[in-house]
């Protein structure tokens, strides 16, 4: 195949197998973990093309997303689907192309793959196998996220997705609070209020943090704030519900009272029915704007409805009680 020629057979010899595709017969195949672009296609790095360009196989989230990033720089390597939901058959297949001693390339749609993406159980197991795996590192939202929030410090915790409700989702909100080091975390878009709200409420709404949004991409935002002002952003639609998101918490404890912590609830919460109140007037039916906010910040519906919620109980603005919200 043309993309396997180009850069894995001029540069076997004299060079590092650990750098560059292309083994000396002998010797295992290697498992390349690929960073890609996580927005701008501009990104990419120079290895990473050469790569991409020598492996004869490369396994990839969602090929659609990885052709465009081929097609733009016209690598004609063959690809495979290899995502969260592939199970163990895909994953044994991936295992005996490595075995017959071909290399492979693992992608995802944006980043890093096993960061929070798939790819940990085909790497542990090749590994296990003693087999070679290299990193090919690139474009991190995560290290973009901290350079532009400005609030992370000099230690920080990654915490990927935080748990969507119940008592682990209490849990991590409470060490992240307790912790003096800042906290990085993805979130869905429908989710961020909600998140935010419980970020307030857990580390006081004074801590410092930032929602990064569409990182690299022509609508990038990285909003600057106190946790409660974020909550009531995210809640008001000043920060839209739209891409992918980054939410950075500053380092250093909040002071996340229990008067604090209702005030952030509430005020994300007043300004989610302010919202319902604004489609309302403008001819929307009172309960498909409640369900239309409640999609957006993560509220629970029932609490939109204005003063008949209100006595509905201090988890009524918190995603880890409310409705169940769409993926």
């Amino acid at each position: 195949m043309a993309g396997r020629g180009s850069g894995g057979t001029g540069g076997r010899a004299g060079r590092d197998p650990g750098n560059t595709p292309g083994n000396v017969p002998g010797e295992g195949a290697t498992l390349y973990i690929v960073a890609t672009p996580i927005g701008n296609l501009g990104d990419v790095t120079f290895r990473a093309l050469e790569v991409l360009r020598a492996v004869p196989l490369i396994a990839a989230e969602d090929t659609r997303v990885t052709h465009r990033l081929l097609e733009r720089y016209e690598v004609t390597t063959r690809t495979t689907s290899y995502h969260a939901q592939s199970g163990p058959a895909k994953e044994r297949e991936l295992l005996a192309h490595l075995a017959s001693g071909a290399d492979l390339a693992l992608v995802t749609d944006a980043g890093t793959p096993v960061v929070s993406d798939p790819g940990e159980g085909l790497v542990a197991a090749w590994a296990a196998r003693g087999g070679r795996v290299v990193a090919v590192p690139g474009a991190s939202s995560v290290l973009a996220a901290v350079a532009s929030a400005g609030v992370a410090g000099p230690r920080w915790a990654f915490e990927g997705f935080l748990p969507r409700s119940g008592r682990e989702r209490r849990e991590r909100l409470a060490a992240i609070a307790a912790d003096e080091r800042g906290a990085v975390m993805f979130e869905g878009p429908n989710r961020v209020a909600a998140t935010l709200a419980d970020l307030a409420a857990a580390c006081g709404g004074d801590r410092a943090g930032a929602v990064c949004r569409e990182l690299t991409k022509l609508h990038e935002q990285v909003a600057r704030a106190p946790l409660g002002e974020l909550a009531r952003r995210a809640a008001d639609g000043t920060i839209p519900a739209r891409g992918e998101v980054v939410i950075v918490v500053g380092w250093g404890r909040g002071s996340a009272t229990i008067a604090g912590a209702a005030d952030a609830r509430e005020d994300a919460l007043t300004a989610a029915r302010a919202r319902v109140e604004g489609l309302v007037a403008d001819g929307v039916a009172r309960g498909e704007a409640a369900r239309r906010v409640a999609k957006e910040t993560g509220l629970a519906r029932r609490s939109l409805y204005g003063a008949d919620a209100a006595a509905g109980g201090a988890d009524a603005g918190s995603a880890s009680h409310g409705d169940p919200l769409d993926p």
